[in-house]
């Protein structure tokens, strides 16, 4: 059970299925956060300097150059995804390689973040086609990712840029592959790597056929077609 009560209604209300489970996150996996941030940042008088990977400590004032106030960034934040659909655009090869996934899986989005935001961006993930189911937690996604698959056996697959919700994965489905991606990779060497058991890919070119062989559904329309 998800230790997110709100997560787990969300989940309640998906429809059964027992096909391979691919669950995807949502920010820098396959939507854009940390390219169009520095440049919402600026639109508000502020500037995002990388010296770590987190975003309080790292946001400062463009006029005097003091660093925002924790409570500030979170202001900026949430106004960030308020307005996300002005700024979040669809990582490089995401809606290709899911709507091929897609066709001999179940895709499910699941994302970190207030679920206030949930109805925002499941117009904006609409209004890009991407009509995957999308749940919002505040709490670990481990548990989540457990609900998910349910009682069955089937196999499952984990996308996330944080080594952290990779391994809250592994210690709820020790048998889900996981697989590390971001859509900025100079941002790796600011943060801690990924648990050896995940693989890491760079782009979703080289995530594709991976997931695909993780799933068990690699060359499925190849053969139905044939």
């Amino acid at each position: 059970m998800s230790d997110d009560p709100e997560t787990l209604r969300q989940i309640e209300e998906l429809a059964a299925d027992d096909r391979p489970l691919l669950i995807l996150d949502v920010d820098d996996v396959i939507l854009d956060f940390i390219k169009p941030f520095p440049r919402y940042l600026q639109s508000k008088g502020f500037d995002l300097r990388l010296d770590s990977f987190a975003l309080h400590g790292n946001i400062f004032h463009a006029e005097n150059g003091n660093v925002a106030a924790i409570e500030h960034v979170r202001t900026l934040v949430d106004d960030f995804f308020h307005g996300q659909a002005d700024w979040q655009t669809v990582t490089d090869g995401a809606a290709d390689a899911m709507a091929q996934i897609a066709r001999s899986a179940e895709i499910v989005l699941l994302t970190a973040m207030p679920h206030r935001f949930r109805d925002a961006r499941r117009r904006h993930l609409d209004a890009l086609g991407l009509p995957y189911p999308l749940l919002t937690t505040e709490m670990a996604k481990g548990p989540a990712v457990a609900r998910l698959r349910g009682d069955t056996l089937r196999p499952v697959a984990f996308v996330d840029d944080q080594p952290r919700n990779l391994i809250s994965a592994h210690e709820c489905v020790p048998d889900a592959a996981l697989f590390h991606l971001m859509a900025d990779n100079s941002l790796r060497e600011l943060m801690p790597p990924p648990p050896a058991y995940a693989t890491i890919v760079h782009d979703w070119a080289e995530a594709l056929p991976k997931i695909e062989r993780a799933l068990g559904i690699s060359g499925h329309e190849l053969a139905a077609s044939a």
